[in-house]
């Protein structure tokens, strides 16, 4: 299967089913990545794994860092890459147990040896979850901005990418002023990175 969706776009996938039991229909769109504003590309990257191009699917800086922050009483927060979002999203389900991050590991490990990272990327920006029934980037900037995901602007891709990591908990009807700082923070992320000469380097492997 992870080899199978190497090449062709998943008519569903595991976290689509389950919105389904739970809301009813969902919005899914797929998009090819040439047809993808690079300001989402970038976006995506900036909130949630900026060392994407880099790792092998674990980023062991981060999790390391969460380590050390829950030792001196933070709570313990995620560090997952963006690859284990894709085999989360794609294959499994919510939650924290240890039989799930392990087979979320190996799925990892398969999707890093199978495919391409930019294939990684389009995949993710094509199954993300950015409302409680909208899943990919297409479906989201048609619903919330009446615009196909070709044509974001940087402030737009900035707004979906800061609801990313809590779609339930964070809704782009209404943003919040921490959705609206999320966004700030991601734009000034997006031009340190350099925007896209970073996505250039993403393509020619780094």
């Amino acid at each position: 299967m992870v080899l199978l969706l190497r090449f062709v776009p998943p008519p569903t996938t595991s976290f689509m089913i389950q919105t389904a039991f739970r809301n009813g229909l969902y919005a899914y769109r797929w998009q090819p990545y040439e047809q993808i504003a690079p300001n989402m590309a970038i976006a995506a990257i900036a909130a949630e794994d900026q060392r994407f191009p880099m790792h092998s699917g674990f980023d062991i800086d981060a999790i390391n860092a969460a380590l050390r922050d829950a030792e001196n009483g933070a709570s313990l927060r995620g560090a997952s890459t963006i690859t284990q979002q894709v085999a989360k999203n794609l294959f499994l389900w919510p939650g924290g147990s240890f039989v799930r991050k392990a087979i979320e590991a190996w799925l990892t490990f398969l999707i890093e040896l199978m495919w391409s990272k930019q294939r990684i990327l389009e995949m993710y920006l094509n199954i993300a979850q950015f409302s409680d029934r909208t899943f990919g980037v297409e479906a989201a900037s048609q619903y919330f901005f009446q615009v196909s995901a070709q044509s974001l602007s940087a402030e737009e891709s900035a707004l979906l990418a800061a609801v990313l990591p809590g779609p339930e908990l964070y809704s782009l009807d209404d943003p919040s002023w921490e959705v609206l700082d999320r966004q700030s923070w991601i734009l000034t992320q997006m031009n340190q990175l350099g925007g896209e000469a970073y996505l250039q380097r993403l393509y020619d492997g780094f």
